[in-house]
């Protein structure tokens, strides 16, 4: 065992600060959010448990800014997210957040080297001389090299789900953002998705927010966060980090 850090005397990597998000699409207007107030910190692995409809997307949605909060403050490491333009915001994301989604979302015609490379071309990140070698050494970080020629088609779920990841590493962000990254996935193969992100998080001391409906997968993160009818109604903290792996 190697020494614990008690996370929560650094400053906060996600802030948010009385964040409300009303749709206001229909006849009536929907609030999914109310009143939002919360922190997360560097090495946290974070579980956003909740029924469907709770708001935990959504709430997802504000970290990632691929949506836009109605009223209140986001700040992730010191940057003001809900100043941002989309323009920014797109730069500032590819740069900041990896996003792992439920249904992997690789581009059909890329190989997995080519798709682990885009956020690498988008955000010029690496000379483009070594992308390729920066892309193969993520692949090999989630057990993928061997297939890093292939098209997404010819690999199972669970390959496209680390090879998901492998993208989402691509520009080594701070914080991972996963939309129930095994709701697609069987059972054995979701645990060596999650287990993966364990590693992540404890050795190479990512911060992680992942939204699941696994309960078994959810008592594992180091806390849980609870989002009922847009607020979030329990946070447990588990455990701190074992900072030396």
């Amino acid at each position: 065992m190697g020494a614990i850090r008690n996370i929560r005397t650094v400053d906060p990597l996600i802030r948010l600060r009385n964040v409300v998000k009303t749709y206001t699409k229909g006849a009536v207007p929907f609030t999914a959010l109310h009143d939002v107030t919360l922190d997360v910190y560097p090495g946290e692995f974070v579980g956003l448990i909740g029924k469907s409809g709770s708001g935990k997307t959504t709430l997802i949605n504000m970290i990632t800014g691929i949506d836009h909060l109605t009223s209140g403050e986001i700040w992730v490491q010191d940057t003001p997210i809900h100043t941002l333009n989309e323009n920014q915001m797109a730069i500032w994301r590819g740069r900041t957040i990896g996003v792992v989604f439920q249904f992997f979302q690789l581009l059909p015609t890329l190989t997995c080297i080519e798709n682990v490379m885009l956020p690498m071309d988008f955000c010029k990140v690496h000379a483009p001389t070594e992308r390729a070698d920066y892309a193969l050494n993520y692949l090999e970080e989630v057990e993928m090299a061997e297939h890093a020629h292939k098209l997404p088609s010819a690999l199972s779920g669970g390959q496209q789900q680390r090879v998901a990841i492998a993208r989402a590493l691509a520009n080594d962000p701070p914080l991972i953002v996963a939309d129930e990254p095994t709701g697609n996935l069987d059972s054995k193969t979701a645990d060596a998705v999650f287990t993966l992100f364990e590693r992540l998080v404890h050795q190479e001391h990512k911060t992680i927010v992942m939204v699941t409906h696994d309960k078994d997968l959810a008592a594992r993160v180091t806390r849980s966060l609870t989002v009922s009818d847009g607020v979030i109604s329990n946070d447990s903290l588990y455990a701190d980090v074992d900072v030396t792996g």
